[in-house]
């Protein structure tokens, strides 16, 4: 299954001879996991497999941020030939601060690494990770020190609304802010806030809350209107991990998993 599945109680009470459930991609909110493991259904995904896809598309959106790539080509198409109000910022020497440090958080940080940037990753789960080039670090350091912040998070209770209004207020260098994971993991109104008081320098956001445009609610209308009018506001539909490589090394790596390749 994809992300458009969910995979609930009901179903699962209908599916008597259901063995295993295979997630193409990272992240089982939308399966009931704990449900299918009390019935002898095995749940696996495969983060691995689109890791990199992700860690290049965040890559690609920070990059098209703080060299104003996709501002400065809408005013050449307009005639419009402005060099010194699109300089731009390099990311070399820059701290860069990932929080979440799975598999597109690693492959992320390895990316930044390579360019330069000092990399502070956070994870609450996982420590032991810090090598000369990754340093393990505690969230107060990240919001404390870093220019460019990315979520690799996935989504749960504990994380639902992690980028909130308490979240951007502690930020001290306007940081870039990055998400690729899932979109309730910032709360939009927030991020909003944060831009307007200019907490954060600029974001992009690969996810929204609510992914089904024509379903949204009228506050939800009005804030991607909203950020859609922002220069600093960079926006994609859930394609970070949507290669044609990643498809491929995803549906390999399940069957590997499963023992059936």
């Amino acid at each position: 299954v994809a992300t458009q599945i969910n995979i609930d109680k009901k179903i699962l009470d209908r599916a008597l001879h259901l063995n295993w459930i295979a997630r193409l991609g990272s992240g089982m909110e939308h399966i009931d996991t704990a449900y299918a493991e009390s019935k002898n259904i095995r749940c696996i995904s495969s983060p691995e497999g689109n890791s990199n896809a992700v860690a290049e598309h965040a890559l690609g959106l920070l990059l098209n941020l703080v060299r104003n790539i996709s501002k400065s080509n809408v005013e050449i198409k307009e005639m419009k030939w402005l060099r010194n109000e699109n300089r731009g910022m390099e990311l070399n020497g820059k701290v860069a601060g990932i929080i979440g440090y799975g598999n597109t958080g690693a492959q992320f940080a390895k990316i930044l690494s390579a360019l330069g940037m000092k990399v502070l990753a956070y994870d609450k789960y996982k420590t032991g990770f810090q090598t000369e080039m990754i340093k393990e670090a505690s969230i107060e350091e990240i919001v404390h020190v870093a220019d460019v912040i990315s979520i690799h998070l996935p989504l749960n209770n504990e994380t639902n609304h992690f980028g909130n209004k308490d979240f951007f207020s502690s930020l001290k260098k306007k940081p870039v802010i990055v998400n690729t994971s899932r979109g309730k993991i910032v709360d939009t109104a927030a991020l909003i806030v944060a831009l307007q008081q200019t907490q954060i320098r600029a974001a992009a956001l690969d996810v929204l809350e609510n992914e089904k445009l024509k379903e949204l609610s009228e506050i939800q209308h009005d804030q991607l209107v909203w950020l859609n009018a922002q220069e600093n506001v960079l926006l994609t539909p859930h394609i970070a991990g949507y290669t044609f490589e990643a498809a491929y090394k995803m549906s390999k790596i399940l069957l590997e998993k499963l023992e059936i390749y």
